[in-house]
């Protein structure tokens, strides 16, 4: 493969979710390596301390830092919103990364919303409402949607968005990844409209070996069966996070790059390969329902964008 010419990101403030490991730790490196001042987000403080010493450790002279945040808490993405706008520094750059894959069990959150649906999507959705007056106040800002291959398995359920009739694991979480497409969609559509000035815009990995993938997932059913099957003899065959997290970082940085555009790998099935425009899902560009999405996603996390 070859290696992506990373623009200069000198001046640029990029804020990166999941940023402690995996995509959003190599997203955050190579933006760090090209000059970018880096916000690592993630939830867990030991974690980010490490990430910071191996960045630190690569580029000495980087300048990055790490912010507590759980998407699967609408008060932690408030407070993280909060120390952002008292900083005052407009955003050049969010990439939403974090997520949860497949876990066996429906699981809820501290708010009572079902955990893949609040990590990947809501939490995401209402990080980027906050954030909004300080993506408004950089020319050219980006917003960058990581989904993921499983959207295009999955439709959106607009009366089970949480999965409160039927818990399938790996359905629950392409629906997510879904949503984020969506969600992405409809930010360009209003951004156009509005006059915000933002590009949104969505990208996916392909098939890469991180955390996310060797850690998970345990689930239940065919498709879990199926997996816990294939993963000794496919994970080795899998590319590490660094190449996969090209297309985020095509998607973020290059000129190529357009606002409602989605990003992957161009080899076969997309599974690998250099980053370019990704095939979009048919389901994805259904925009009556991602208008219904956005309301209610609005609704459940108690934001708007204003």
């Amino acid at each position: 493969m070859r290696v992506m010419q990373i623009p200069s990101q000198s001046g640029r403030l990029a804020v990166v979710t999941g940023a402690t490991g995996g995509l959003g730790y190599e997203t955050a490196l190579a933006l760090a390596a090209a000059g970018a001042e880096v916000v690592l987000a993630g939830r867990n403080d030991r974690k980010g301390a490490r990430a910071l010493a191996r960045l630190r450790a690569t580029y000495p002279d980087a300048t990055v830092r790490f912010e507590r945040l759980d998407l699967a808490s609408l008060a932690s993405v408030a407070i993280f919103a909060e120390t952002m706008l008292a900083a005052g520094r407009g955003i050049d750059l969010l990439v939403i990364n974090a997520g949860v894959m497949a876990p066996p069990e429906r699981q809820l959150t501290v708010d009572g919303f079902e955990l893949q649906f609040a990590t990947n999507y809501l939490g995401h959705f209402a990080l980027t409402a906050r954030l909004l007056p300080l993506l408004r106040r950089v020319s050219g800002a980006r917003v960058v949607n990581v989904s993921s291959l499983a959207a295009s398995l999955d439709s959106i359920d607009l009366t089970d968005l949480q999965s409160q009739r039927s818990y399938v694991p790996f359905r629950a979480y392409g629906m997510t990844k879904l949503a984020m497409l969506m969600f992405a969609l409809e930010f360009q559509r209003r951004s156009e409209a509005a006059g915000w000035g933002i590009d949104g815009m969505a990208a996916h990995p392909g098939w890469a070996r991180t955390d996310i993938i060797s850690n998970g997932p345990a689930s239940r059913g065919l498709r879990g069966a199926l997996w816990w099957l294939a993963k000794p003899f496919l994970l080795p065959l899998s590319p590490p996070a660094g190449p996969a997290a090209l297309p985020i970082l095509f998607a973020a940085t290059s000129p190529e790059a357009r606002g409602g555009g989605f990003y992957g790998p161009t080899g076969p099935r997309e599974l690998t390969g250099p980053p370019g425009t990704a095939k979009m899902p048919a389901q994805a560009l259904d925009a009556s329902a991602a208008v219904r999405l956005w309301e209610t996603s609005e609704q459940l996390a108690g934001v708007r964008f204003a």
